[in-house]
């Protein structure tokens, strides 16, 4: 009687195994499917378009570069990432129409994405702002003598926008312009996001009448000071009252991400791991973005200077970069701000950006001249 049990268990077991792994072949096979369609919808057959990606040599180590536009004539945009450690790469389909008008570049950073999967975490000495800056130059620099330019764009979003100012104040002759959105100025950037996320919190515990919310956040709202107990408090009533994240966003693009082209399952596994890798060094109170503040860069800039921000960012609030924004000392700057904008505008609201870009920006780009000066 064990025996046969033992043996209905097996073949159960040996059933199972078997469905399950069918059902990989097939989820496996409609993403495959599914990627050789929107491989179709992203190619770009201009004639005189651009589309390729590869290892660079950056810094000592190879990173991960794509670059894509229907037309090299166009001007060059280097988009900055957030995170840090966030690549772009599976979340950027939405931008496809902005290669119409520029030529776009995607940069998985030191410690991001596919950069991260070529090194590992043998780079963890070198995750430093300093470092990182003479990359972006470095980039840049490759990128002039590539696609024969004068200049490019620099865009730079959240973490990015921190890391793009301090690209550019080192190096303005290779830039026509900066742009950044979900700008982070330094500490006060985070300040200001922790006073708003405890009166998120308060108006919450309030609304379901959570005496021992009220009785524990009210002290903090009279005073939000970013220390360690109020951080602690602040995560702990955001689980018990179910505080939506700020961190979430309804991507507005053709491809989902699990389906964007050429990114595999070891693409995603190296994204995740870069995250946590990237945050590990750079985030946080002990991070750059927390320790290191713009205004100690000085506030004149020999470029163009523009701030898109949006009026609803919890996570970048606008108010801290307006105040900096008013100091900059520029040819010309402006901010731009979205009405009912997140911290996401580049993604949930592609067009609109593009919009802003266009109208606001493209015209600093000189015609391309036969190589870098």
């Amino acid at each position: 009687m064990p025996r046969r049990i033992a043996k209905r268990i097996g073949l159960a077991i040996l059933g199972t195994t078997a469905l399950l792994v069918a059902l990989a072949c097939v989820g496996l096979g409609f993403r495959a499917y599914r990627q050789h369609i929107a491989a179709g919808v992203l190619a770009i057959h201009s004639a005189n378009g651009v589309q390729e990606a590869g290892f660079v040599d950056i810094g000592g180590i190879k990173q991960w570069v794509q670059i894509r536009g229907e037309d090299r004539n166009n001007p060059v945009l280097l988009f900055v990432h957030g995170g840090p450690g966030s690549s772009t790469l599976p979340i950027s389909s939405g931008w496809r129409p902005w290669e119409t008008y520029f030529t776009i570049v995607q940069w998985d950073q030191r410690g991001t994405g596919r950069t991260y999967g070529a090194t590992g975490d043998a780079i963890a000495p070198t995750m430093t702002l300093e470092q990182m800056t003479r990359d972006g130059i470095e980039l840049a620099e490759y990128l002039r003598t590539h696609l024969h330019k004068d200049k490019i764009i620099l865009v730079g979003h959240s973490w990015g926008s921190f890391l793009g100012v301090n690209i550019v104040k080192q190096r303005p002759d290779m830039f026509y312009a900066y742009v950044g959105t979900g700008q982070v100025v330094g500490r006060a950037t985070f300040e200001k996001s922790f006073e708003i996320k405890i009166a998120h919190l308060q108006a919450s515990a309030l609304a379901t009448s959570n005496a021992a919310a009220l009785a524990e956040l009210s002290p903090i709202a009279s005073r939000p000071v970013l220390n360690d107990a109020n951080r602690l408090a602040a995560e702990k009533w955001s689980k018990a009252l179910a505080l939506p994240s700020a961190d979430s966003f309804e991507l507005v693009a053709p491809i989902p991400p699990v389906f964007m082209p050429d990114f595999s399952l070891l693409d995603w596994y190296n994204w995740s791991k870069g995250m946590a890798f990237s945050a590990k060094y750079l985030r946080g109170r002990e991070g750059p973005m927390f320790q290191h503040d713009l205004a100690s860069l000085g506030f004149e800039f020999p470029l163009p200077m523009i701030l898109i921000e949006g009026d609803k960012d919890d996570i970048t609030p606008s108010e801290p970069a307006e105040r900096y924004f008013e100091q900059i000392v520029a040819p010309h700057k402006e901010f731009i701000s979205i009405h009912g904008g997140d911290h996401f505008i580049p993604f949930d609201r592609p067009d609109r950006f593009l919009t802003e870009l266009v109208t606001h920006v493209r015209r600093f780009a000189h015609p391309p001249s036969a190589g870098p000066r």
